[in-house]
């Protein structure tokens, strides 16, 4: 089973929804990529993943073209500009969903908010994946 994850910058949903489902089960290949990617995952991101047990700091974002001939049981994107800009797959693609999570690297304001924005998205995406996970994907392996 392959599964790739897409957003735009490739550094906080879109990894963390990566490191959430490969968590699930260890013999999926999950890759996740970005229409523009980033050049480092964002710290936050990192941290609020490491507070529920799953280490992302050796992840690096990676441009959506490295994997647009490859072949894929489902693509999808967690934001709305990668659902948008997402360029066509050359390989085949069996699924292709959309499951969209608001930024939280976007969010303004105290510490303490920003980072209740990090946690509310990052349990918001380990719900949807699961879900996405135990009704789609655990009964095609």
């Amino acid at each position: 089973m392959k599964v790739l994850i897409l957003c735009t910058g490739n550094s906080c949903r879109s990894q963390m929804a990566h490191g959430f489902l490969q968590s699930f089960n260890k013999n999926i290949l999950v890759r996740s990529a970005g229409t523009e990617p980033a050049k480092q995952v964002n710290q936050t991101a990192v941290k609020v993943m490491k507070e529920v047990g799953i280490d992302i700091s050796h992840h690096t974002p990676k441009k959506v073209d490295e994997y647009l001939k490859n072949q894929w049981e489902y693509v999808i994107t967690v934001c709305d500009h990668a659902n948008e800009t997402c360029p066509l797959f050359m390989g085949k693609v069996k699924h292709r969903l959309h499951i969209g999570f608001e930024d939280p690297s976007h969010a303004i304001g105290s510490e303490a908010f920003i980072l209740s924005e990090f946690h509310r998205v990052r349990d918001q995406i380990k719900n949807e994946f699961y879900k996405l996970y135990s009704e789609q994907i655990m009964p095609q392996l």
